[in-house]
């Protein structure tokens, strides 16, 4: 999937994942998407909940390799 920005939160705990994510998307212009790849088991229910209550949306969340990655597309 194509994608305009990468942040990888591999080794961060909850909540950082989601507070970093969220930096991250402010860099970008609506529309534009972010890839995220995260380690932590907990991220994944995170992204959902945060793309639910900030609208945007949450592409796809997939695991390869023992890492979480998740495609956000900014509101």
């Amino acid at each position: 999937m194509k994608f305009d920005k990468e942040f990888d939160a591999s080794g961060l705990a909850c909540p950082l994942p989601i507070v970093k994510t969220k930096k991250s998307l402010a860099d970008l212009a609506s529309g534009q998407v972010l890839r995220v790849v995260a380690t932590d088991p907990g991220s994944v229910c995170d992204m959902s909940a945060f793309a639910e209550q900030t609208g945007h949306t949450l592409l796809s969340s997939t695991e390869e390799g023992g890492k979480y990655v998740f495609f956000l597309k900014k509101a």
